[in-house]
């Protein structure tokens, strides 16, 4: 069946339609030239036949993110308010895990399932943003049947999100037992204040009791204990949702563990608009031959299959100068304006906290990044033990050269495999300390300018970054094409949950007795 992944841009035709019906003169010239305009517009619109759903799969990590919408998350010590700078945490947290597989469970009295696992984040965005808490009418937040739900849903080894202002749950001990037969990584995020606020209704009032006393909405202290028993994270908010994500995804990164091989469908498609382009290129020789050979190399241009936006390409490529001229502050505001994050960003990306120094991002940055490809893998581990070892993390640096020899041969990570071994043992003995072996094929992009002597005198310093640039496989590059789309098709409305969705939601309130 043949379709268009972007029919929006079809709207340029009335225009264009518009303007060829006002020209008095129409000559054969003027007629090609509105063709050749409608082609390109045509092309624009990326004419597909769809194939099918294909299967594939991936490495990536499960995620289970639960978020707390019960009436107290209206309280506004946090602003806008702490449901708001919830979701606004999320969002900014699925832009630090594209290719990860996630779920949303909203939660009050009872939990609701809003997005099963997927790597399809914007059909999460969309489901969060259609949840509307003007339509939740319960004041409860019951962590223990929330606890009893995930113990059903073969949750073991997923990372556990939970955000949340509390609950009327008093006893840590049982929650962390029922808990740990889930077999989750928990992460808390608490929202809210030991103050506490009050809690305003939909016309302007504030909520009170039977008594007609004001309710002041507190954190619940039992989550800090629930968090320690698990031996999990406890998160208070940032200054802002983006900084909250980023203690949040430190976290999980700072788990040593290995992610897991997971099946992904999507849709697969055969690209059309070689077809009007080639057309449009055509009728255009026939008006203006002497331009041929330009346009002939416009189209091999064309055929080639882009992995980013032409910003995203345009913003990498700011990146990699700056990094090359040594402005590395430079680098990571151009790599903080590209939308879809690729390998070479987030490669880039680490590079650049690793030469400034700040070892601890470069590590998690390095651990966050996701390949299939045995090469970039042996790289990664590489660079994270190169870090540890400045760091003086001898035994995680041990480990991850380790990997990396275990990927293939390198005389580099063999050397200073052994050179921390030395280090670590001098240490004991409170001796005096080395820096361990570069690896040039590593090296970062800056390098090349330095001059020979700088140059010696950095590899003897100290590890390698990497440079990382290796390509991405093609089904990345098809999960990034589609991602894309969705991302920037702005006219794509969410839709609004039904109302049986709230009746789910809002169902067995009416026996509540502690609300807070």
């Amino acid at each position: 069946m043949i379709g268009l992944l972007y029919p929006t841009f079809l709207w340029l035709l009335l225009p264009l339609g518009l303007l060829f019906w006002q020209r008095k003169e129409r000559n054969l010239q003027n007629i090609i030239h509105g063709m050749v305009l409608a082609l390109i517009i045509v092309s624009l619109a990326r004419p597909v036949v769809k194939e099918g759903i294909q299967e594939s799969k991936i490495e990536a990590r499960d995620i289970i993110i639960v978020l707390d919408v019960s009436y107290s998350m209206r309280a506004k010590d946090l602003q806008p308010s702490r449901y708001e700078f919830a979701k606004s945490t999320i969002t900014s947290l699925l832009a630090r895990y594209p290719q990860d597989n996630i779920m949303l469970i909203a939660f009050t009295s009872n939990p609701l399932l809003l997005s099963p696992p997927t790597t399809d984040h914007a059909l999460i965005l969309t489901a969060l943003k259609s949840l509307n808490p003007e339509y939740i009418l319960t004041k409860g937040t019951s962590l223990k049947k929330l606890f009893a739900k995930l113990q059903k849903m073969h949750s073991q080894n997923k990372d556990l999100i939970l955000i949340t202002d509390g609950g009327e749950d008093q006893n840590s001990e049982a929650l962390a037992e029922q808990l740990k037969k889930a077999q989750v990584h928990l992460a808390i995020l608490a929202l809210g204040t030991s103050a506490g606020a009050t809690i305003e209704n939909p016309d302007g009032t504030l909520v009170k009791d039977k008594e007609e006393h004001l309710i002041i909405s507190r954190i619940n202290p039992i989550l800090k204990p629930l968090a320690e028993a698990l031996d999990g994270a406890y998160v208070t908010p940032s200054s802002s949702p983006e900084a909250t994500a980023t203690a949040l995804h430190e976290v999980l990164e700072a788990q040593d563990r290995e992610s897991q091989e997971i099946s992904k469908k999507q849709h697969t498609y055969s690209e059309l608009y070689q077809i009007p382009l080639l057309l449009a290129l055509l009728l255009f020789l026939l008006v203006h031959t002497r331009g041929s050979k330009y346009l002939l190399l416009i189209l091999a241009l064309a055929g080639i299959q882009a992995e980013a936006s032409v910003w995203d390409g345009f913003y990498l490529n700011n990146a990699y100068a700056a990094y090359e001229a040594n402005d590395l502050n430079r680098t990571k505001e151009a790599l903080a304006s590209i939308e879809t994050v690729s390998l070479q960003s987030r490669v880039a990306e680490a590079n650049t906290y690793y030469r400034l120094g700040d070892y601890k991002k470069a590590i998690a940055r390095y651990r966050s990044i996701r390949s299939s490809k045995a090469d970039i893998k042996q790289m990664l581990f590489y660079n994270t033990a190169n870090a540890y070892a400045l760091l003086k993390e001898y035994d995680k640096a041990k480990m991850y050269y380790t990997k990396a020899l275990q990927l293939g041969k390198d005389s580099d990570a063999l050397y200073n495999l052994k050179l921390v071994a030395l280090l670590k043992q001098k240490e004991d003995a409170g001796l005096g300390i080395a820096h361990p072996k570069s690896q040039n094929s590593d090296a970062g992009k800056s390098e090349a300018q330095e001059s020979s002597d700088e140059k010696k005198e950095r590899e003897e310093d100290q590890p390698s970054s990497g440079s990382g640039t290796g390509g991405e496989s093609k089904q990345e590059k098809s999960d990034n094409k589609e991602k894309k789309r969705l991302m920037m098709d702005k006219n794509t409305e969410p839709q609004p949950l039904s109302s049986k969705v709230y009746e789910l939601i809002n169902k067995g309130y009416i026996r509540e007795t502690r609300p807070w």
